[in-house]
């Protein structure tokens, strides 16, 4: 069961998008979007280290910033600790699985 503060969080991200996002516009250059990018950093790594992701998150969907796919990391940041937040969130770039050049097949026609 999720703690009450993942619930509360939950709760207002869900209010958000019920309300406000309709209003202001659904133009997110991510996917999945920014609310639901933090509400599930939330969800997987607790209130602190989520919440600082999708801030991490807000900021690079600016109109100069990343887009296309953005996945919430599975693990934690190697070096994320409580007292340096802003070691969870991924400031640069996307977390968007790697595509290799071997996994593309040649057209056979």
């Amino acid at each position: 069961m999720a703690s009450p503060v993942r619930q509360a969080a939950h709760l207002a991200i869900r209010g958000y998008q019920l309300t406000l996002s309709g209003l202001v516009g659904r133009q997110c250059r991510h996917l999945p979007s920014c609310s639901e990018y933090t509400d599930e950093a939330i969800q997987r790594h607790g209130f602190w280290a989520g919440g600082w992701m999708g801030v991490a998150r807000i900021c690079r969907c600016g109109p100069f910033g990343t887009s296309g796919l953005d996945y919430v990391p599975e693990t934690l940041p190697e070096g994320a600790a409580w007292y340096k937040p802003w070691t969870y969130g991924r400031w640069r770039g996307v977390n968007a699985p790697a595509i290799s050049c071997e996994s593309v097949e040649p057209d056979g026609g």
